[in-house]
């Protein structure tokens, strides 16, 4: 509880918008970039054990990477809160602990049931570039990009080998993996290779993605799903204006606003992944926000009304089984072109 108090007080001092970096852009040293060739800069490979292969203890799941006949490309978030730099350095032996301990272990881990994973370590921008006014945020976020963008092009040419592939993120994650689908699959050939993209935590503005759309079905493939949880109230103000977006609901993976109850969601992770705790959220779209109702609130906390650090955890297992329906229904509508 005390960790998490501590989190949850440092999140709230960025939010406010009262650090950043002082200096400009191109006064800061730029870390050097990673090596995707080198195993020791992806976060997540297939043979190389890693906190996605975690499953919770208790929950009866396995690690089923070996023999899973679909890839996923996954990107984790804004972890870097400091103020003394712009993007961080891949070789932050410290920050790569937390990454892992977090998003790879209670987000990632959720594809290791039917998708080999793959996570790149990345340059990531710190929170506070999107908060920032003066273009020093938006050269920053370009350069994580050029990261993830240089990691995947290397799993295209060196890992894929024309396996299907899910695009997953959260966060800053969501946003560079927008980019990925919109640049290398929407009007492409690739596009045939997609078995669905997990959009989570980033506003994603409808019909801003040529010729992939929202999903409107749990088995429906080569389209995303995306949405962004907030309690009751909502959020207010200009907050909203970041958020409000496509919402499919992780609990009927349709885009109507129907409240489906806690009774459907199969399961949710905290942030210690101590177990599956049962039945904990239920789930509406409402103005383009993914509102729920929460058992446990000293589990799981919002954030100025956001719980935004729970878009994966609190549909854990509803995620799981879904990508597990989507890959199945994948392979099956394209077993004369895996066969090639």
């Amino acid at each position: 509880m005390k960790n998490r108090g501590v989190l949850l007080s440092i999140i709230t001092v960025m939010l406010t918008g009262c650090f950043k970096p002082w200096f400009n852009y191109e006064e800061y040293p730029v870390p050097k970039p990673p090596d995707y060739a080198n195993d020791a800069y992806w976060a997540c490979l297939p043979w190389k054990h890693n906190a996605s292969d975690t499953v919770p203890p208790g929950s009866g799941l396995i690690d089923e990477q070996t023999d899973a006949k679909v890839d996923v490309f996954f990107i984790y978030p804004t972890l870097d809160l400091r103020t003394d730099e712009w993007n961080a350095s891949v070789d932050d032996n410290l920050l790569n602990k937390v990454i892992d301990k977090t998003s790879i272990r209670a987000q990632a881990s959720v594809f290791n049931g039917s998708c080999r994973i793959f996570a790149p370590r990345y340059r990531q921008a710190v929170f506070a570039s999107f908060l920032d006014k003066d273009g020093n945020g938006t050269k920053a976020l370009a350069l994580a990009y050029s990261d993830v963008e240089a990691a995947f092009k290397y799993y295209m040419q060196h890992y894929n080998k024309g396996r299907p592939v899910i695009i997953a993120g959260h966060s800053q994650g969501c946003l560079h993996a927008y980019k990925l689908v919109k640049e290398f699959f929407d009007t492409s050939a690739l596009k045939q290779q997609l078995v669905a993209a997990y959009l989570v935590g980033f506003k994603i503005n409808k019909d801003s993605i040529k010729n992939i759309k929202p999903c409107d079905s749990a088995k429906e493939t080569g389209c995303y799903v995306t949405w962004n949880t907030v309690t009751e109230n909502g959020l207010s103000g200009k907050a909203s204006n970041y958020f409000s977006g496509v919402c499919v609901n992780p609990l009927n993976w349709k885009q109507d606003s129907t409240y489906i109850d806690a009774v459907y969601n199969m399961g949710s992770v905290d942030y210690k992944f101590g177990g599956i705790d049962n039945h904990e959220a239920g789930a509406a779209c409402r103005n383009g926000l993914l509102v729920v109702k929460i058992s446990d609130h000293n589990k799981y906390v919002p954030l100025f009304n956001s719980y935004h650090l729970y878009d994966y955890n609190l549909f854990y297992m509803n995620i799981r089984a879904n990508v597990a329906d989507r890959v199945n229904a994948y392979l099956k509508l394209h077993s004369d072109y895996l066969r090639k």
